[in-house]
């Protein structure tokens, strides 16, 4: 499988990654199966977070680490923490407006201790902050990176959901070299391009939510990891094979064929296409599904495939 490198570190990690966010439905074995499935096709990089599956995705990972006999430097393991359920800790009781964002040090030392007893390892190769929390003391987080660094629990660090804004402050307290950003961005989830092919425009597309991330993530050396890559909106579904989107799903099906592939994979070859090298993370628990996926890393578009499958789903140039 095609690599690329992480950051600025030396590690090379495969362009496709999975994501373990649905592994707590599987039983041990099965997920050991999956282990196997993504050696077999030479994906060495597993994504976690605390939250999924409250914690049990990542005890089914623990024991599947196990039973499949892996040897722990076969794969980077990463994980998220910030996330955090309503605990029943506020005032109102059950916190009826949901729960919160936490990067508070107390916080980010005692998810890692609960990340790295339930996966049953001795440290994580990365932790990346889950998603911007308003309240985050950048010194405070320092403080906490330096910690787990120091201790062996952690040996990388990156963010999720940040723009660059976010990254330059985090940046300007922490020692360490922040290596990911991890965004939705795929075939249906479009925008941190659409803004840039659009400059100079004053239609909806030229808009910039994100501040220039992928731009500033090329000038700063920072991987950028694609989650939800088949997805509409944020957790509507999948576009594949989805009679809501027949044009998308033609052309796919058309460069598909002729690479001999799936249309997972060509939605897939289309965000490693970029030329910020990209990796794109697969949630899918079917080892034929990661079969199908992973195979895109092999596969390397024309322009005008890349630019044919962009009209499909609906968006234009000025």
């Amino acid at each position: 499988m095609h690599k690329v490198q992480l950051g600025n570190s030396n590690y090379r990690a495969s362009a496709v990654a999975l994501g373990i966010m649905r592994m707590n439905a599987l039983t041990a074995p099965e997920a050991a199966t999956v282990l196997d499935t993504i050696k077999d096709v030479g994906i060495n990089y597993i994504d976690s977070a605390d939250i999924y599956g409250g914690g049990d995705s990542e005890r089914v990972l623990g024991k599947a680490l196990k039973r499949a006999g892996a040897n722990r430097n076969d794969f980077f393991i990463q994980s998220k923490t910030g996330i955090v359920p309503s605990k029943g800790d506020s005032p109102l009781g059950e916190a009826p407006y949901g729960g919160r964002y936490d990067f508070s040090k107390h916080h980010i030392l005692e998810a890692v201790d609960g990340i790295l007893e339930r996966l049953q390892v001795d440290y994580l190769d990365a932790l990346l902050l889950h998603r911007p929390d308003a309240l985050m003391d950048v010194d405070k987080v320092a403080a906490a990176f330096d910690e787990l660094l120091a201790s062996g629990k952690v040996r990388h660090f990156g963010v999720s959901n940040f723009n660059p804004g976010q990254v330059e402050l985090l940046q300007s307290a922490v020692n360490q070299r922040l290596l990911v950003n991890q965004l939705q961005f795929g075939v249906m989830h479009t925008g941190p391009v659409d803004f840039g092919i659009h400059t100079n425009m004053t239609d909806e597309a030229s808009v910039d939510h994100d501040g220039g991330v992928i731009e500033y993530s090329r000038l700063h050396r920072m991987t950028i990891q694609t989650w939800s890559p088949f997805q509409y909106g944020q957790i509507q579904g999948t576009f594949i094979n989805n009679p809501a989107f027949p044009e998308v799903n033609r052309v796919l099906g058309i460069v598909a064929e002729k690479y001999g592939v799936s249309k997972n994979a060509i939605a897939a070859a289309w965000i490693l296409r970029h030329p910020a090298h990209m990796q794109v993370i697969i949630g899918t628990m079917n080892p034929d599904h990661i079969r199908d996926s992973a195979a895109g890393a092999d596969v390397s578009l024309t322009r005008q495939e890349w630019y044919d499958i962009y009209f499909a789903a609906g968006h234009d140039l000025p």
